[in-house]
């Protein structure tokens, strides 16, 4: 990770990267809530649209027409009828209302502000029924092609609401108010563009308050990953320090003495007296022979814990000391690592170390006859890719290889994702096995 945060590395994208992608999601998701707001907030206005038209039908119809409704308007008397069209015409339509009904329970107009329509029969509905049996006010869009309707038709769409109403002898009529549904439409649309700006302002207020504590929250995780990597690098240069002064202390003890050991036996297996018995001479022999065998294993173990010819001879000639042991057993081992290869040393060790690990395996549980081991690198990315045609294994068996405490190519797994790379671990049982391994180069 660069220290401005502006660039990325093997640990993670950058605060600059993180921000973005979390206003970016913020502003969806505000775009999201807006549009499933927008409909709510839509509906909630028109529902309170078709409130205000019940209650304007109710307050007419209860505060205006009712009072002026005589018994003999009620009978159809022509002077009380012109009354109560005079309280109409002056008090209850106007622009958005366009027509006014009263009509018997018998389904008679005995009154309209349209004069043709008075003393027409028409059947009243279900809906108007009950309204008139229950008492209760109703609303509904206004069916046009009904022959009750048969002058409102130039109108446009209607809403019509209707209540019961009562003369003074009680009497029971139904009053119907015909309101224009643009009227309607306009008055929800009038509380969207009160409430909507107030609703937009608020998520756009939220998401700009979240921007610099996001950015506060990515910069103390990267500093955490810094200091995690830091503390990593530490681990791993007290580590390397720590496997050098081992294969020092191999190399300088053990290592010496067996050879010290294996010259005396030699020196003695050729000195031995005439006559000495052939057994002990051959014991002398074997002693010798086994020492430098001892000798062998543990220059390979100091290899393997400090390569020290990786950064002298390259990453072909350590590899190739790394499969001399397998060479040995009658393993074909086929190394193709170019030496003009220029890798950072982090991903050159890193590459050593797969190697000696995947090699290691080879020989304890593959029973393989042959491994390829291919090194290159290309496009600023480095490939590792191990071949063997080996016993194989399968899923269960190398779950249970880690169980069991075999946890080397675990470890080489996590590492490869430190550095930002990938592994990918082909194998089935009798076919053998394919480690794939890509990091930076």
């Amino acid at each position: 990770m660069s220290a401005d945060g502006g660039g990325a590395g093997p640990s993670g994208p950058s605060v600059r990267a993180a921000i973005l992608r979390f206003a970016a999601a913020g502003l969806v998701a505000m775009v999201v809530l807006g549009v499933a707001g927008g409909i709510v907030l839509n509906r909630l206005a028109e529902d309170e649209a078709i409130d205000d038209a019940l209650r304007l039908a109710t307050l007419a119809g209860r505060g205006v027409v009712e009072p002026s409704f005589t018994d003999a308007a009620l009978a159809g008397d022509p002077a009380a009828l012109a009354d109560l069209d005079l309280v109409v015409q002056e008090r209850v339509l106007d622009e958005d209302v366009v027509r006014v009904k009263i009509w018997a329970p018998d389904g008679t107009i005995v009154y309209s502000d349209e004069p043709r329509l008075i003393g027409r029969r028409y059947p009243l509905g279900a809906d108007e029924q009950e309204a008139l049996a229950e008492g209760f006010t109703e609303a509904e869009l206004s069916d046009l092609s009904k022959p009750e309707n048969v002058f409102e038709r130039e109108g446009g769409e209607l809403l019509e609401v209707y209540l019961p109403i009562r003369a003074p002898g009680g009497g029971q009529a139904l009053f119907e108010l015909y309101q224009r549904q643009s009227a309607i439409d306009a008055s929800g649309r009038r509380l969207l563009e009160a409430v909507v700006p107030v609703a937009i302002g608020s998520l756009l207020l939220l998401w700009l308050i979240q921007l610099p504590l996001a950015w506060s929250t990515a910069r103390r995780l990267r500093d955490g990953l810094r200091e995690r990597e830091t503390l990593l690098e530490a681990a791993l240069e007290s580590s390397s320090v720590e496997r050098r002064r081992i294969a020092a202390d191999l190399h300088d003890g053990p290592v010496q003495s067996l050879a010290g050991l294996s010259f005396s036996l030699s020196a003695a297996a050729e000195r031995a007296p005439d006559g000495t018995d052939p057994a002990t001479v051959r014991a002398l022999e074997d002693g010798a022979d086994a020492a430098r065998d001892g000798i062998r294993g543990l220059r390979a173990a100091v290899v393997e814990i400090n390569p020290g010819r990786l950064h002298d001879a390259g990453l072909a000639a350590s590899i190739g000391d790394l499969a001399g042991a397998l060479r040995a057993r009658g393993v074909t081992v086929e190394i193709d690592v170019p030496g003009d290869l220029a890798l950072a040393p982090a991903t050159e060790e890193m590459l050593y170390r797969a190697t000696a690990e995947t090699l290691r395996n080879v020989a304890a549980h593959a029973d393989a006859s042959r491994v390829g081991v291919r090194i290159a690198a290309a496009g600023g990315r480095a490939t590792l890719r191990v071949e063997d045609d080996g016993r194989g294994f399968d899923t269960e068996t190398r779950a249970r290889r880690r169980e069991e405490g075999h946890l080397g190519l675990a470890l080489v797994e996590d590492l490869v994702s430190h550095l930002g790379g990938t592994t990918v671990v082909s194998s089935e049982p009798g076919r053998g096995t394919t480690i794939a391994i890509e990091v930076p180069a």
